[in-house]
């Protein structure tokens, strides 16, 4: 399941101009350049952590709303968090995403994307584009992405894989932290997770 987290996650990781294009055609266009990218770069198939961060942290966070996927998560809690809380917050968060999913890049074993037709009316501004990753010798699993429109293009605000919600999927978890250590103690742990991470990284053969 995190391999597949992090391979959707990656298929934003090639600039274009989101803006001129319709959701499901921006999902199509990344995710056949990424999966050329990701099948000549044998430094990210052998798992070279550095390099894959900088793809990740150049390429894929232009296309995703960290504020509004952070204040999702965090649910009924976020309005009780002051503008710094909520600041850091949503980069600790979207630090612990980047670092969870791009460890997983090097797992990427000739899946194949197929996105389906987009159901939605002219003039929707949000939407939602499915896909379904083919797998060699595995169930196919579907990947819905939760998308808004924004003056800088469409942006992702959700993925859901095989049903399960990555904004849910944290949700509980956030708000036992919260409960338990207040805005703060959240900001604690994903400060520890985040370091924890980093330091499994640094320890991985280059």
């Amino acid at each position: 399941m995190k391999s597949l987290f992090a391979l959707c996650f990656s298929f934003f990781a090639v600039a274009v101009a989101a803006q001129d294009l319709a959701p499901d055609a921006l999902v199509k266009k990344i995710s056949d350049e990424v999966i050329g990218i990701i099948k000549q770069d044998q430094d990210i198939r052998a798992g070279n952590q550095k390099k894959i961060n900088e793809m990740v942290d150049a390429k894929v966070l232009p296309h995703f709303n960290f504020s509004r996927m952070t204040a999702l998560a965090v649910a009924r809690n976020w309005p009780k968090a002051s503008a710094e809380q909520q600041k850091a917050l949503t980069s600790e968060f979207r630090t612990l995403l980047v670092r969870t999913y791009s460890s997983a890049l090097s797992t990427y074993k000739n899946q194949a994307i197929e996105v389906k037709p987009l159901r939605a009316a002219a003039g929707d501004t949000d939407v939602t584009v499915r896909t379904q990753v083919k797998q060699p010798g595995a169930e196919a699993v579907s990947i819905d992405y939760s998308m808004e429109k924004t003056p800088s293009g469409w942006k992702v605000y959700d993925v859901v894989v095989g049903g399960v919600s990555l904004v849910t999927n944290y949700r509980e978890t956030f708000n036992a932290e919260i409960r338990d250590g207040g805005v703060d103690g959240l900001i604690k742990s994903l400060v520890s997770k985040n370091h924890s991470l980093d330091t499994q990284a640094s320890s991985k053969p280059k």
